[in-house]
């Protein structure tokens, strides 16, 4: 587990709308503490306040031929150099200044995204983790996304019934 406790922040990106890209703040961005990324559409009292996506992700689907960057996949911020999804629900990270929380791995896509509609598939339902904002800080590309403490794969903040409709979507 040690070679993916620590990476770093390649991209803050926000959007005022949901359902779309998000655009790369080049000095960063707010996270604020119950609520997620200020200014971002996503932002609000409930378990998805601030999404991550691996760069490396982005690069699979690159190599699919998409042509996508950050914040393509709707992600607050774009990360490098770890392993997201290795670590478990309730996971603690600090990015940058904020201290956030594993709160699901995955989505369930409703609306197919135009990503999905120009390549058949997108990686963010499977490959995007979400977060709880537990500390404020502010994020910018460069900082660390260092694991603080190893979740026991359960999240406090997480209803039962989106990880029922997780378990449903991958079984079905």
């Amino acid at each position: 587990m040690e070679e993916c406790r620590e990476g770093r922040v390649r991209s803050v990106n926000t959007s005022r709308r949901k359902g779309g890209r998000k655009t790369p703040c080049a000095g960063g961005a707010a996270i604020e503490a119950n609520r997620g990324v200020a200014g971002d559409a996503h932002a609000g009292d409930w378990h998805r306040q601030v999404s991550l996506l691996a760069w490396e992700s982005i690069e699979k689907a690159q190599a699919m031929g998409l042509d996508v960057a950050k914040g393509d996949f709707a992600e607050n911020v774009t990360t490098e150099g770890i392993d997201l999804l290795a670590l478990p629900l309730g996971t603690r990270v600090r990015v940058g200044g904020a201290l956030l929380e594993l709160s699901q791995i995955g989505k369930v896509c409703h609306t197919k995204c135009a990503i999905y509609h120009l390549a058949g598939d997108c990686i963010f339902p499977r490959e995007g983790v979400f977060f709880v904002a537990l500390e404020d800080g502010e994020v910018k590309p460069g900082d660390s996304v260092q694991v603080v403490a190893l979740g026991d794969g359960t999240c406090a903040h997480t209803p039962p019934e989106a990880l029922e409709e997780l378990r449903a979507a991958r079984e079905g």
